[in-house]
């Protein structure tokens, strides 16, 4: 779970998953959306990947990434559930009655 939030703390990454929520891209296009040099993105889809939360085909010569929601999804319930919360509520047990007095 430590690879999952590495690679979620770079809003670089979490930007490349939000993009890949459309559908898969190829390395170029999504090179395209970004400001920085091709090995510092190269850089970054390795990070996703150490993390499963990418799938890299190749396809002659370009790289297509689809996203493994799957794997996000269980990394967030774990998260949310190491703290306790996102489990059924509990239903709080009926108070008991005192017992009835006998009047004479």
């Amino acid at each position: 779970m430590s690879q999952v939030f590495r690679a979620l703390s770079d809003p670089t990454r979490r930007r490349v998953l939000l993009l890949l929520r459309g559908g898969p891209m190829s390395a170029g296009e999504l090179s395209d959306q970004f400001d920085v040099s091709k090995p510092t993105m190269s850089a970054h889809f390795a990070v996703l990947k150490e993390a499963d939360l990418i799938h890299a085909e190749k396809f002659g010569k370009s790289i297509i990434y689809h996203l493994k929601l799957s794997v996000l999804e269980e990394a967030l319930l774990g998260f949310v559930h190491s703290f306790g919360m996102g489990a059924e509520p509990e239903t709080p047990a009926a108070p008991k009655s005192a017992p009835k007095a006998e009047t004479a």
